[in-house]
């Protein structure tokens, strides 16, 4: 729908199969995470991404709720020597767990890394949600939908860390990563975690404070546009109906196609 600037996959798993899995994905932000930083550098895209309008490049809803977990996930990718390669390492997951339960929150979006790998990892992480919670605020994002994102999150950590704890807990995970399930990787646990809250972003930032009242007022302007033409009225509304329905239901920016 030209609205929108996307529609709905038809094959959503097909879509992403090329970035599932979890060097998959690394690999997948290596290249795209410098890529966009560049763009933003050369004045190609408005930043950060929320404050885009429909007008702008790559103003869809699509692309600023993918471009703003790109941001917040460039944290972890600027740690020194690729260690952000650690977070997929399932060896490792006991020891980042423990070094992110350890670290104090902070509100920074500007960090200086220590030069210990594991805490700036958990820096990082702390400094990705904090400008989650900066782009909510420039949105206008209800306040009850990010009250408390460092602390929920530390609790699944918390449980993450408990997997972890079990016997066999290695023997599981690869066993799980080879039927493409995800286990509590870290990475796994942040990049969904930034891709729920970037969503939330994306919503007001193009919609405004109410997908409710968006949806209304698109609704008005296709009974004016599709005046004596019921058939065509009711074909753009059903449309509508199914684009707001996919929209809510999409758990990646993937599930929705420029």
């Amino acid at each position: 729908m030209e609205w929108f600037g996307w529609r709905l996959s038809k094959n959503p798993a097909a879509d992403k199969a090329a970035v599932f899995g979890p060097q998959a994905i690394l690999q997948d932000l290596d290249k795209r995470v410098p890529q966009y930083l560049d763009d933003v550098d050369q004045g190609k895209l408005i930043y950060p991404a929320c404050k885009r309008t429909r007008s702008d490049t790559h103003g869809d809803v699509r692309s600023i709720w993918d471009h703003t977990r790109l941001e917040a996930i460039r944290y972890v990718t600027m740690v020194p020597r690729r260690e952000f390669e650690l977070l997929a390492e399932p060896a490792r997951q006991p020891e980042m767990l423990e070094a992110y339960l350890r670290q104090r929150p902070h509100e920074d979006t500007v960090i200086e890394f220590t030069g210990s790998t594991m805490s700036d990892l958990a820096i990082a992480i702390v400094a990705g949600f904090n400008w989650l919670n900066h782009c909510a605020v420039l949105a206008g994002v209800d306040r009850d939908k990010f009250s408390g994102t460092l602390n929920n999150f530390r609790k699944v950590t918390v449980l993450a860390q408990q997997w972890w704890a079990m016997e066999g807990a290695d023997e599981r995970c690869g066993q799980m990563l080879a039927e493409r399930e995800k286990p509590p990787l870290m990475l796994y646990l942040i990049w969904t975690e930034y891709t729920r809250l970037a969503k939330e972003v994306a919503s007001a930032a193009f919609f405004g404070s109410s997908i409710e009242r968006a949806t209304d007022g698109r609704r008005e302007v296709l009974n004016r546009e599709f005046a004596g033409r019921p058939d065509e009225l009711n074909s753009a509304l059903d449309e509508l109906t199914e684009t707001m329905a996919g929209f809510e239901s999409a758990r990646d920016p993937g599930d929705l196609v420029s």
